[in-house]
């Protein structure tokens, strides 16, 4: 069973950056070395829904979210849980479009609307209590790096949707940062177990350079955690 895990885990990353592909690969490699009596290390993937709180006529975007995680013992039941959040997206959708000085372009778009979309890589920091070893509370800090910022202008018409992506990196800063928090539920009392779970991030940080307007992330994640390189054997008295 944990060895066809693997190999779906792998054939459905594939199609993914050689960034990501390499983080996988070396977590199906040395998941086993990682993980340690008091450290737990695996994959997280899942989808999120992110918002701007800032644009008032803005609609929520769905992403996919993939990354890696650790869980670090402190004491009993209570962990430090952090990790990279490799591919993730953070923006809006659902926006009107803005001028871009071209009338032909601009004529073309005008009904459309505006996807700002995000990428990047986001580290959480996090208090993680186990209850009962299934149950789990976190919360902390989260803090990202983001990158290949684009507008993506979409517009229907008789012939067929059109659609044109315009980089934008000048108009962000390059880190994002505020709190994360949420629950989650453990599938075995085992310490180490596949989980599911739901965090809310509420960024803190304007990551607009534009003086016109106010950009601040948030972004709901649903998830899954699999452990990696775990015995079949583990102590549940933790």
């Amino acid at each position: 069973m944990k060895a066809f895990i693997r190999l779906s885990l792998f054939l459905f990353l594939i199609s993914f950056p050689a960034v990501l592909n390499a983080q996988v690969l070396i977590s199906l490699v040395f998941g086993k070395a990682l993980n340690t009596p008091k450290i737990e290390f695996g994959l997280q993937g899942g989808m999120n829904r992110s918002w701007i709180n800032t644009i008032d006529n803005s609609s929520g975007m769905n992403s996919l979210d993939l990354g890696f995680y650790f869980h670090i013992l402190m004491k009993n039941s209570t962990y430090l849980s952090t990790g990279v959040h490799v591919k993730s997206n953070v923006g809006a959708t659902g926006m009107p479009v803005y001028s871009m000085g071209d009338p032909s372009f601009d004529e073309i778009y005008k009904d459309g609307t505006l996807t700002k979309k995000i990428p990047g890589f986001y580290v959480p920091i996090l208090f993680h209590q186990r209850f009962n070893n299934r149950w789990y509370i976190e919360a902390g800090p989260q803090l990202g790096l983001i990158y290949r910022q684009v507008d993506i202008f979409d517009a229907q018409k008789l012939d067929g949707d059109l659609s044109f992506k315009l980089v934008v990196k000048d108009q962000y800063k390059h880190i994002d940062a505020g709190l994360l928090g949420g629950a989650g539920y453990k599938f075995k009392k085992e310490i180490k177990s596949m989980a599911v779970g739901i965090n809310y991030f509420y960024g803190l940080v304007n990551v607009s350079t534009n003086p016109e307007y106010t950009i601040k992330n948030s972004c709901l994640y649903f998830y899954i955690k699999i452990p990696i390189g775990v015995s079949g054997k583990q102590d549940k008295s933790q």
